[in-house]
């Protein structure tokens, strides 16, 4: 015995509702999105869970970072998924024995979400903030660096900022501040001291290279480095290196559609 179906009968369109999306099932037709759940740091997001946009917690640490980056955030885009990120990857580190460290800090809007996010005072460690305060040294692009997105950094969104930066994290008593040009200024980590999550967003590849070969034998099992320009396809020459470092390593970075790079210890 067969059954006919009626397409009359049928639902012009299926509508599903989640989070903040929703998709359109046409009878005989393809899915048709109405409203992305998402849409910022080069993402058009729809048919996922995105259940942290809405949790206070977050939503107070991403709030007190944008305000820390100032009037720089007139020039980024709706970060709250890289933020996400970011978040999730310092409260891995959390869980293990080890200091905090970023290379490339500017105002520090990251860094100040995560020691929001993390209570950083309640932790028994010490963030180190390394950053010229200042932008990008150019003795340290390359030719095409010199042309590229860097150099558009330098003159657009880059200025003394140190003052700045040394607010936006006087809050917490062990964030520590050092200012000068990687990899010279790493000469301030004590040698004993050992990293549990490292960040690096010094938008060109020298920088960026030397201070993962520093930190590398300093990272304890399980360290989280979080590599914040690292799939932009206009920061294609700091993928290249990194993954080269990566692999003299036996490691493998893991490419996020967010632009950042995740490579665990």
């Amino acid at each position: 015995m067969s059954t006919t179906i009626d397409p009359n009968a049928l639902p012009r369109a299926i509508v599903m509702r989640y989070d903040r999306g929703e998709i359109e099932f046409p009878t005989g037709g393809a899915p048709v999105v109405k409203q992305y759940t998402y849409q910022g740091c080069g993402l058009n997001v729809f048919g996922k869970s995105a259940d942290f946009l809405g949790d206070p917690r977050f939503q107070r640490a991403h709030a007190r970072g944008w305000a820390a980056a100032g009037k720089k955030a007139r020039f980024i885009d709706d970060n709250r998924w890289i933020m996400h990120g970011a978040l999730w990857a310092a409260g891995q580190a959390a869980r293990l024995d080890g200091d905090f460290v970023e290379c490339g800090v500017d105002t520090g809007m990251m860094s100040v979400a995560i020691c929001d996010w993390l209570d950083f005072n309640r932790l028994d460690r010490d963030f180190w903030l390394f950053d010229t305060y200042r932008g990008i040294p150019e003795a340290q692009m390359s030719a095409t660096e010199r042309t590229g997105v860097a150099a558009w950094h330098n003159s657009h969104s880059y200025e003394d900022c140190f003052a700045t930066a040394q607010a936006n994290f006087a809050p917490w008593a062990r964030c520590r501040l050092v200012r000068g040009e990687v990899p010279d200024s790493l000469a301030s980590f004590p040698p004993d001291r050992r990293v549990a999550y490292l960040s690096l967003d010094m938008n060109i590849v020298a920088p960026e290279v030397a201070a993962l070969a520093f930190f590398w034998d300093r990272l304890v099992p399980g360290a989280v480095v979080l590599l914040d320009d690292y799939a932009w396809a206009t920061h294609r020459d700091q993928k290249m290196a990194l993954d080269a470092f990566a692999a003299d390593k036996g490691a493998m970075i893991l490419s996020l559609p967010t632009g950042q790079g995740l490579l665990i210890r």
